[in-house]
Parts: structure tokens; C-alpha cells; sequence
């Protein structure tokens, strides 16, 4: 089951949401810290300028009334608040200690009782009764923290930002990684886009120098046995002509069958050398399978007829021209190098939908499953036979992944070789057009 997490991008926003959290978190709480500390600080060059403006009012003009909310109490008046506790709240004590360190030494500070409107006393050595200050509330009561609300703001703005980055970040390299994937498979692959950061492009565009010489050395191969393939039909026909006119039945047969391998050997060639999608239509798997199985029983009436295990439905479709060769080089692999019954399965499961045969022989060592589809590659002597040229399992995987799926090879648990071939679930529903049209077309959807 593929997880967001596990993709580059899916990594990318946790780190950058994450760091953006801890940032903000962090910044929010210094914020109010010296936001607290600021207010304090402000409170208590407030209360100082108000005692000290105070103490020169009644200095100079004692006559003179004092302002709102501003008073002197004598000494032994009942209404002088307590002396502080040590349970006063944390910003309290730090205002009281830091409005003690700004005036002389030996005065007195109180804060009045809860309840009333908040107000500083102040009895210094010289004073002849307590004066008191109005003093702001250090803590304000709010209906909603403004810093709260911009930290939001700016928090989702700068998340949107870096989620746009990371996309443009990733997105030349999720084009790179799937590019890499269809060339492993097999498939047509065009040049990817050369952008992004420096170290992806200088990456991107080794890709695609490394595909552009690993295209030309397939074409050259390409070209080179389809012209040798080509040019050995006229001398194999004339060959078989001459060989049909000797009077010698015996030898006649012997050449005729050496002829007809060699035939066979030259058509694998050309199969294998032709690289251009099959432009076919699509016909449905299972009934295609019934039809090949009973014209191969016609072609080979000594063999033993072919099982069928049918359970995708017709909503599995291949080419027909891909479906015909694949079937009947397994068919002709199964019944030369196993044991029959040879069974053709079809099913659904989670990955697309899966086409494989299988025989009941001997099977491949499984030192040499790993080379039993590499080109002209004879598994001697359990696997080998004359007109063969071990292509027959490298045409099938081939043919498999130009039409989109995989192939994998491997023995029975009972015994036996078995080719299972799983294709995506949308493989029918491609136009007819898009595979005909082959890399070029696939170059311009990218």
C-alpha cells in the first residue's frame, strides 16, 4: 500500500510543516515573554515618574489639590494594604522587586487588595504618609489574542509557499524516477526535461544521454538482425525448393526439417530485431486463449491437449497480434522443453491482471532462471533442441513489456516452468492510436 509519507514530497511538507511549528512555537512564546517583560518595565518607570511627580507636588505647591486617583494616606491608616506574600502571581513579584530597585533604598512598596482598581503604595524614608499611584494592569483581561490570529495568518501563508517550492522541487525528480521506471521495463522512453536545481539537471541529463546510446546500440543490433534475417529467407526458400524436387524421400524429409528449423530460427530473429508497437485492436484474453488452445490441439493432433484456467472476464484485453505471439511461443517453449498437461491461467489480483503458462516438467535449475530470458541463450542439455535460438522466452518478456506489463519467470511448486505476465488494469483502455503512435506520441503527452 503506497503511503504520502514515503514519497519526496510527502517528506518534504512534514519537514517544512514541522520546522515552520517549531519556529512559530518558538517565536510566540519569546514574543510574550518580552512582551510581558516590556509591560513591566513600562509600569514601573510609570509608577516611578508618578511618585516622584507626587513627592515634588507636595514640595512645591502643597496648596495645590492632587490629581484623580492619585492621594496620600497616613502612616496608620487601616486602608495600608498588607505586606506582599510569597504566593503573589510571578509578574506581581518581579514588578515589585524592579519598582524597589529604582527608588532609594529602605522604601516600601505594597500593591492595594484585589477588587479595587489596581494601584502601587509607596513609603519611602522621607515621606510623611504613603503614596499612591494608579498603576496599569500588567496582564490586561482580552477576548481574543491579535498575536494569535497574525501568527495564524502568517503560518498558513508561509505553508502554502513552501508547499508550492517543495512541488517544484520534486517534480522534475518524480519525472526523472518515472522515466527511469519505463526504461527498466523496457518500454519507450523520451527525453526528460533537463530543469530544476543544478545537480538534477547534470542527473537528467546523463539519464538521457544514457538512453540515447543504449536506444542506438538496440537499433543497430535491431537492424543488423533484421538484415540477416531478411536476407536468409530468399536462399532458405530456394533451398526448400530444391530440396522438395530430390527423389531420395529420406534425405528429402532431413532437409525439408532443417530447412523449416532454419525458417523458424530466421522468424524468431525478425521478432525479436522488430521494436515498433503493436497497432492491433485489442481482443479479449480468455476467449483469445480458447481459440489459440483449440487451433494448436488441430495444428498438433499428438499433443496433449492444453488446460484452460480462465477467470479474468472480457474486461482483460491485449493486442491481438502481441496476444497470438506470446501464446504460441510459450505453447511451443512448454511443449519442447516440459511435460504436459501445459495450462494457460488468466485471473485478476491486486497488482492488474495476470496471464501465465505452465507445464509439469523438469523445469530450469535455479542458477539458470536468471538467464532463461536473456537473447540466444540455450539452457543445454535440459532445455535445448535443434531449431531453436533461445529467443523464444526473450521475445516473450519483450513483447510483455512493450505492451505495459511485467514477466516473471519461475518453477511450480509441483514442478514445472511457469511464465506469469502481469499488466496494469488500464492496459485495454489505451487508444489504439496512442500505441501505434509508439515514443513519439508518448514524447508529447510528457
Amino acid at each position: 500500500m503506497r503511503r504520502a509519507i514515503d514519497t519526496l514530497f510527502g517528506r518534504l511538507v512534514v519537514i517544512v510543516i514541522g520546522m515552520l511549528v517549531l519556529s512559530h512555537v518558538a517565536w510566540f512564546a519569546i514574543i510574550r515573554f518580552e512582551r510581558d517583560n516590556v509591560q513591566t518595565r513600562f509600569a514601573v518607570e510609570e509608577a516611578v515618574f508618578l511618585v516622584e511627580a507626587v513627592r515634588q507636588h507636595i514640595a512645591n505647591t502643597p496648596d495645590q489639590p492632587l490629581p484623580p486617583r492619585v492621594r496620600l494616606v497616613a502612616p496608620d491608616s487601616p486602608d495600608v494594604p498588607r505586606q506582599p506574600d510569597e504566593n503573589m502571581p510571578p509578574p506581581l513579584q518581579r514588578f515589585v522587586e524592579d519598582l524597589k530597585d529604582r527608588l532609594p533604598d529602605g522604601t516600601d512598596v505594597r500593591l492595594s487588595e484585589p477588587g479595587g482598581p489596581p494601584s502601587v503604595w509607596v513609603h519611602g524614608a522621607k515621606d510623611t504618609g504613603w503614596v499612591v499611584v494608579p498603576v496599569q494592569p500588567l496582564r490586561p483581561p482580552r477576548s481574543r489574542d491579535r498575536m494569535l490570529v497574525w501568527l495564524a495568518l502568517i503560518f498558513s501563508t508561509a505553508v502554502l509557499a513552501a508547499l508550492c517550492g517543495a512541488w517544484q522541487l520534486q517534480y522534475p525528480l518524480r519525472s526523472l524516477a518515472q522515466a527511469v521506471a519505463r526504461f527498466g521495463r523496457g518500454q519507450p522512453t523520451p527525453p526528460v526535461p533537463e530543469r530544476g536545481p543544478r545537480e538534477l539537471r547534470q542527473l537528467t541529463h546523463g539519464f538521457n544521454q544514457m538512453v540515447r546510446e543504449v536506444s542506438q546500440t538496440e537499433n543497430d543490433r535491431a537492424v543488423m538482425l533484421a538484415g540477416v534475417a531478411h536476407d536468409l529467407k530468399t536462399p532458405l526458400a530456394r533451398l526448400r525448393l530444391r530440396a522438395e524436387m530430390m527423389d531420395d524421400a529420406k534425405m528429402r524429409d532431413g532437409v525439408v526439417r532443417d530447412v523449416d528449423s532454419m525458417a523458424h530460427i530466421v522468424d524468431q530473429f525478425l521478432v525479436f530485431a522488430h521494436d515498433r508497437p503493436d497497432g492491433s485492436e485489442p481482443v479479449p484474453v480468455d476467449e483469445q486463449c480458447e481459440r489459440i488452445a483449440r487451433a494448436y490441439r488441430a495444428v498438433a493432433p499428438g499433443a496433449q491437449p492444453v488446460r484452460l484456467n480462465l477467470e479474468a472476464g472480457p474486461a482483460f484485453a491485449l493486442p491481438a497480434a502481441t496476444l497470438d505471439r506470446l501464446l504460441s511461443n510459450l505453447l511451443d517453449n512448454a511443449h519442447a522443453y516440459g511435460a504436459p498437461p501445459v495450462v494457460i491461467e488468466t485471473r485478476r489480483d491486486a497488482k492488474g491482471w495476470v496471464l501465465s503458462v505452465s507445464d509439469h516438467g523438469k523445469g530450469i535449475a535455479p542458477d539458470d532462471l536468471i538467464k532463461a530470458s536473456r537473447p540466444f541463450v540455450r539452457l543445454d542439455p535440459a532445455r535445448g533442441g535443434s531449431g531453436h535460438s533461445g529467443l523464444g522466452l526473450a521475445i516473450v518478456e519483450r513483447l510483455a513489456r512493450r505492451a505495459g506489463g511485467e514477466c516473471e519467470i519461475g518453477n511450480r511448486a509441483g514442478g514445472g516452468l511457469e511464465v506469469a505476465m502481469t499488466f496494469p488494469f488500464d492496459i485495454a483502455t489505451r487508444p489504439v492510436a496512442e500505441r501505434r503512435a509508439g515514443p513519439q506520441h508518448e514524447e508529447r503527452a510528457l
